[in-house]
């Protein structure tokens, strides 16, 4: 790397409130791309965020992504957001302000567009950890799937729009270590750099398809995006892989030792795959092991985490043990659908048309209508394009895409 960074006061009217990433050796002339596009400002406090949030109002397009602690901590939250104008990169520490301030009306305001790359998840932590929604949405991920793009992570679509290349070291570093090492900063500032430019190459390419309408219809619909609290958390461990051959009282073990690991992992706060592993806890509670020496013959099991956690296993085991037969779980058996040869053939005609369209399109068939919109549509039998584009899912490009054809198969068995 040309450049040590370092992290240093600066209040500067050319670099606004915060802290700017300079280069530590000032005597090497040899400029880098995130010099040429301005300086990195580090924001983490409630001043320097109002300060920004006035400069912002100005900006036409903002493009932003935010980093979580998922991977490595418990109690997932938004630990770092990063933001670009055309001209300069923001980052904004969210574990250091209450709330995002005048950038939660920034983000609101339908008259700017705002630019994410795969905008799901960070749409749901807004929503969730300051109460922030998102209008005006330019998602270059949905842009690259009108495309046709076959490879939708940033990466891909920058290097091929673009001609960036991005590194990709810090891809699982944890977000919610203070302070951040600075080519973390560097490399959370690269994220967003470029967003602007590829937000251009992809709406060009858009218009240029005849497709801009279509994105910006399933932009509006990606705006609704809001946090929603996980599933049942008492059975969730029934959703652990290979346990569908346990019997009910192993089944009771891994219930007790998934809900011991969550217990732990939240004191820790640690990622609860890093407390102990999946197939460990299968294992487990496959062999049940009454004794230590049983429990170092686990084989999914380290014997480092035998010995640590021995005791606590046998007990979460032993409780297991000990339940009557009337409080031990069963899996519950999925609902069987009814035999219907005649809705089956429906999908089946709808399926044809959807593969045929989307081959000409060169569009994913998933993207262009899912199996379960295939399916819908075929119970729903729509006499006509406004009946099925008032589906409660279907969008309107949809219709515009292949609605003639699936109305053709529904009504005669063949399509357009």
């Amino acid at each position: 790397m040309p450049y040590d960074y370092r992290v240093t006061p600066s209040r500067s009217a050319q670099s606004g409130p915060g802290r700017e990433i300079v280069p530590r050796v000032a005597t090497r002339r040899k400029r880098t791309s995130y010099q040429r596009r301005g300086a990195v400002r580090y924001i983490e406090t409630k001043a320097e965020l109002n300060e920004l949030s006035g400069e912002l109002r100005g900006a036409e397009l903002v493009a932003a992504d935010s980093e979580a602690a998922g991977f490595h901590r418990y109690h997932d939250r938004l630990c770092l957001l990063q933001l670009s104008t055309r001209h300069e990169t923001v980052l904004v520490d969210a574990l250091a302000v209450e709330n995002l301030g005048g950038l939660a009306d920034l983000f609101a305001n339908p008259e700017r567009e705002v630019v994410f790359h795969d905008a799901d998840y960070d749409l749901r932590l807004l929503d969730r950890d300051f109460g922030v929604v998102v209008r005006g949405l330019f998602d270059t991920k949905i842009a690259a799937e009108f495309l046709g793009e076959p490879k939708l992570g940033l990466a891909n679509v920058l290097e091929k729009h673009v001609g960036v290349t991005l590194a990709k070291k810090h891809q699982r570093a944890d977000w919610a270590q203070r302070p951040l090492p600075t080519e973390m900063l560097e490399y959370a500032a690269t994220d967003t750099r470029h967003l602007p430019e590829l937000r251009d190459a992809l709406r060009a390419a858009l218009l240029d398809r005849g497709r801009l309408a279509w994105a910006e219809e399933e932009f509006r619909r990606q705006e609704a995006t809001r946090w929603e609290p996980p599933a049942d958390e008492g059975t969730a461990y029934l959703r652990v892989k290979g346990t569908r051959d346990l019997a009910p009282r192993q089944l009771a073990a891994l219930r007790e030792l998934y809900a011991w690991r969550e217990a732990r992992a939240e004191a820790m706060d640690r990622a609860t795959f890093r407390v102990m592993s999946n197939s460990a806890l299968v294992g487990l509670a496959r062999h049940m092991p009454s004794s230590r020496a049983e429990l170092m013959k686990v084989d999914s099991l380290p014997h480092t985490l035998a010995r640590r956690y021995g005791s606590e296993l046998l007990e979460a085991i032993e409780e297991a043990r000990s339940l009557p037969a009337s409080e031990l779980p069963e899996r519950p058996r999925p609902a069987r659908r009814a035999p219907d040869p005649e809705l089956d053939a429906r999908v089946d005609r709808l399926k044809a048309v959807r593969d045929r369209r989307a081959a000409e399109l060169e569009l994913d068939r998933g993207f262009l209508m899912p199996r379960s919109q295939l399916e819908l549509v075929a119970r729903a039998e729509p006499a006509n394009a406004e009946a099925l584009a008032r589906m409660p899912s279907i969008r309107n490009w949809q219709v515009e895409a292949l609605g003639a054809g699936l109305l053709a198969a529904l009504r005669n068995g063949g399509g357009v």
